[in-house]
């Protein structure tokens, strides 16, 4: 499961074991409740895995949107991103031996990655740079 800040590039990987909606609802609101005051929106694709999103939009209070079928551009940022990852993870490869230390080491590489719209800040720059201006309490 991959999750991305479109503004600012950061992104949040998780392994799911399954196309299980219940696991994807709980994972996606485990790793977005710590920062659900600066989120706004969520865009999943169409896959039965999102079935519970009125659960995530609920416990998150955002709005969840859906791309229409076929029009994988209207998550533009989200294809670009799992394209990074496949520099790590080649598509095809075996799930069953990537270890969640595997996930978080891509995850940081992606998040700790200069870019050019950021004006070659890091996302996990931009975003603790920004997060300190709007005065967002996190709990740990």
């Amino acid at each position: 499961m991959t999750i991305n800040d479109r503004v600012i590039s950061k992104v949040w990987i998780a392994k799911l074991y399954g196309k299980n909606a219940s696991e994807l609802t709980q994972k996606t609101i485990d790793l977005l409740m710590p920062v659900k005051n600066i989120i706004h929106t969520i865009t999943g694709d169409n896959g039965k895995e999102f079935a519970d999103h009125h659960t995530i939009s609920k416990e998150l209070a955002i709005d969840f949107y859906f791309a229409r079928p076929y029009h994988s551009w209207e998550r533009g940022t989200n294809e670009n991103t799992n394209g990074l990852i496949c520099q790590y993870l080649p598509k095809g490869s075996s799930f069953e031996n990537i270890t969640n230390q595997d996930i978080m080491r891509v995850q940081n590489i992606l998040n700790n990655r200069p870019r050019k719209k950021l004006n070659f800040l890091t996302s996990n720059e931009f975003f603790y740079l920004n997060l300190s201006k709007q005065k967002v309490a996190f709990v740990t």
